[in-house]
């Protein structure tokens, strides 16, 4: 717990926006160091003489800058004016900088041509509902539809009324996790994840276990140890190269972690949004426990970033379920980008580039092994980055902070852990997100770091 306290004496109105403010400042400066634990909300507030909803409203907009972290029954943590290495990407891109932080597909010229013909077919083909109405059943039925015979011709058991659409897989993972685990209850996913499961957790008053993990995925024994514990009620997985270390779970290990969710009736939360782009992709969960399994389909990865739609389906069990939260929270996807999804999906659109997107992967993890050579990770050769483990002596946000001085920006690890245990220093490395030349000298900045001595590069004045 730290020393440092706000001055009540000189807050403006309003008053949380003035005490976070303060808070800001004082982790600018170092008055408020980086992991310093923040007071309780209510010890705060008796001390400054607020009320603790403003208290609480300060914290918020902390987080919201990224500059705390709050954790379930632990508090509130500052992360520390450095807290860009904990997020997973750049907030903007500096024309300097070779960003190999974000995770993005490869785009060309011919993904912008083809997202202009799309609304040029718009511009001809909109129904009026999907400019005028506001009733998601007004709109949504037919494309529906055409989601669960896409579906269905992908390995993936769907009824159309289980089947939401939402704007991107992020809706869609938010829906999943309402539905089907309740307030103060908990979730499970392995001890790497994705990115925005910690902080959704934090933000529904979840709490989140990281399940131990080996380079083959989520390990059943360690998934059913915490599930005898009797607070998870769902279990996240990433089983399709999308995860951290862009691996694919074997068939074996879906089937033992399939057999630990019956045993426990466990909700899946299966994220396959590269689902198509795979070619080698393993039986979905959705198809291997099609009762219990929410399943999400994406196709901003697989088509063009711009095409942030997703496909979320759930079994009966749970389908009312999602669509309430799915209402609630976003009411419906927009429907002129879901007229032009499905108008994708029966031309051949989605296919077509779905398969383009595979080759060009694939080129890029040439570019990565011819660069990196031995340093070049295990990993899927079609997946969209790299997971490289760093070696002793160098502290992810101290490699990524270099990194950045040298011109590169990645995404540290710490960015995707649900849990701190078993931690080994790590950065991820997107190999789509740029051009190949800029890949290729990115890389070579990396490798180069990664082969010498660790040790702060003095800043230039």
């Amino acid at each position: 717990m730290t020393n440092w306290m706000p001055n009540p004496t000189t807050l403006s109105r309003p008053a949380y926006l003035a005490l976070a403010e303060q808070f800001a400042r004082a982790i600018e400066s170092g008055a408020l160091p980086a992991a310093a634990r923040l007071m309780p909300h209510r010890k705060l507030a008796d001390a400054l003489g607020l009320s603790v909803q403003t208290v609480s409203r300060a914290y918020d907009e902390l987080i919201r800058r990224g500059l705390v972290t709050g954790e379930v029954g632990r508090g509130s943590f500052v992360l520390g004016p450095g807290a860009e290495a904990r997020q997973p990407y750049l907030p903007e891109r500096p024309g300097e900088v070779i960003d190999l932080s974000i995770l993005k597909p490869v785009v060309e010229a011919m993904h912008l041509d083809r997202m202009r013909e799309g609304f040029a077919w718009l511009a001809e083909n909109l129904a009026a509902p999907s400019a005028l109405s506001f009733r998601p059943n007004m709109v949504m039925p037919y494309h529906r539809a055409v989601a669960a015979d896409w579906l269905g011709r992908h390995g993936i058991p769907a009824e159309a009324n289980g089947i939401a659409l939402t704007n991107g897989a992020t809706p869609a993972i938010t829906a999943a996790i309402m539905a089907v685990v309740p307030a103060g209850s908990g979730l499970a996913s392995a001890a790497l994840t994705h990115h925005t499961i910690k902080p959704l957790c934090g933000y529904l008053g979840l709490h989140l276990e990281g399940v131990g993990m080996d380079d083959n995925g989520m390990l059943p024994a360690a998934l059913d140890e915490i599930a005898r514990k009797g607070l998870i009620r769902a279990v996240y997985m990433q089983p399709n190269v999308i995860n951290p270390l862009a691996r694919m779970t074997p068939a074996d290990r879906r089937a033992e972690l399939v057999e630990v969710a019956r045993r426990h009736d466990l909700a899946i939360i299966e994220n396959d949004i590269l689902n198509m782009m795979i070619p080698d992709r393993a039986t979905p969960f959705a198809a291997l426990a099609p009762e219990r399994t929410l399943h999400i389909c994406g196709f901003s990865k697989i088509t063009v970033p711009g095409m942030r739609m997703a496909y979320l389906h759930a079994p009966p069990r749970y389908a009312t379920s999602v669509a309430n939260r799915h209402l609630v929270a976003n009411w419906m996807a927009t429907p002129p980008m879901a007229d032009l999804l499905s108008h994708w999906v029966k031309d051949g659109t989605v296919a077509d580039l779905a398969t383009w997107q595979a080759r060009a992967m694939a080129e890029r993890h040439v570019v990565a092994a011819q660069v990196l050579g031995r340093l070049m990770p295990a990993c899927h050769g079609n997946s969209l980055h790299i997971w490289m483990r760093l070696p002793e002596g160098w502290a992810e946000e101290a490699f990524v902070g270099q990194a950045r001085l040298q011109g590169v920006a990645v995404a540290a690890g710490s960015a995707f852990r649900a849990t701190e245990k078993g931690r080994r220093e790590a950065i991820r490395v997107s190999l789509g997100s740029t051009r190949a030349d800029e890949l290729r000298r990115g890389l070579q900045i990396l490798g180069d770091m990664l082969t010498d001595v660790p040790e702060a590069l003095l800043p230039t004045i």
